[in-house]
């Protein structure tokens, strides 16, 4: 990169408010471990408000998300860095959380799935292979895609996001910095949502790993939860679709039966085996006193939903 390139980089740099000198750290290297914890602690304390303020549009990521499921699309995150890794978790969590196919939420960091692990510099950069990545999953007119950048400018998200425009999918973005000038409606050309979470400058200037990662996986986890929870996925605030691939999660499916309907364990395991190991379904064998074919008759019709049957 030539002197002049790195100059406009820097320029573009300085406008991001988590590029900037946070002035309340500008001495954490003076303090001592407890005060550096008190420091990061106060900063991370307004992170919440900052995505209370973004509710509206979060709201309808998460009601696009689940309407993109529901048509038998998928829905796609795309990011670099740390962006990209809490992207590829929330993907990762659906599955055994909701009971989701793997196929039908996935992640997409530059680098590839190794960078997860051990980072790579410059991947950031390069906006030829957003599009190469997301062509490997034939992303199409039925998909969703949700770009992942805290600085609102790294080239492989852009890249990504308006490939998936030319492709005719839908898509959102959420960002940590806030659109000045005539950046939104730049935006708005390949963008449909536009999720904004300015959290200000960082404790450690620029390391977006840090409020504005916990931002953005604030947002994630309120936009998939809320899917889920639209596409009838829980019951209440029980995870009646979990998959019990883990001793946990088996235990915890037990659990929710012996909880609703005060009964005895081996009852709960005996339900579950009869149901094929469906929380669902073995709630409504109970409540109905049915078979396990009739009670997926009962879910089909109500379309997933148990409230809608067992009340």
């Amino acid at each position: 990169m030539s002197v002049s390139n790195y100059e406009d980089l820097i320029k573009q740099l300085g406008r991001l408010e988590t590029e900037k000198v946070n002035s309340k750290s500008k001495d954490i290297d003076l303090l001592d471990p407890l005060g550096i914890a008190r420091l990061i602690n106060s900063e991370d304390k307004t992170v919440a408000a900052t995505v209370e303020s973004a509710l509206e549009p979060i709201s309808k990521a998460a009601e696009k998300f689940a309407a993109t499921i529901k048509s038998g699309g998928r829905v796609f995150y795309i990011g670099a860095g740390t962006s990209g890794r809490l992207g590829v978790l929330d993907a990762a969590e659906c599955p055994p959380t909701f009971g989701t196919d793997p196929a039908q939420i996935i992640g997409v960091i530059s680098g590839g799935y190794e960078t997860l692990v051990q980072s790579k510099e410059g991947v950031e950069d390069q906006t030829e292979s957003a599009a190469d990545d997301l062509k490997k999953h034939q992303l199409g007119l039925k998909d969703f895609l949700i770009g992942l950048a805290a600085s609102k400018r790294t080239p492989y998200t852009i890249a990504g996001l308006k490939f998936a425009k030319e492709q005719r999918a839908a898509t959102a973005f959420i960002i940590c910095n806030k659109l000045i000038d005539n950046e939104e409606n730049l935006l708005k050309q390949f963008v449909g949502i536009i999720i904004e979470l300015p959290v200000g400058p960082e404790i450690i200037t620029g390391s977006t790993r840090m409020k504005s990662g916990t931002a953005q996986k604030m947002a994630l986890n309120m936009i998939s939860t809320t899917a889920m929870v639209l596409l009838g996925k829980t019951c209440g605030n029980l995870m009646v679709d979990l998959q019990a691939k883990s001793e946990k999660l088996a235990a915890r499916s037990r659990k929710i039966l012996i909880d609703m309907f005060e009964i005895e364990i081996n009852e709960a395991e005996s339900l579950l085996v009869n149901a094929g190991g469906s929380v669902k379904t073995a709630i409504v064998m109970k409540k109905f006193d049915c078979s396990g074919d009739e009670a997926l008759f009962k879910l089909k019709e109500a379309d997933g939903f148990i409230r809608r049957i067992i009340e």
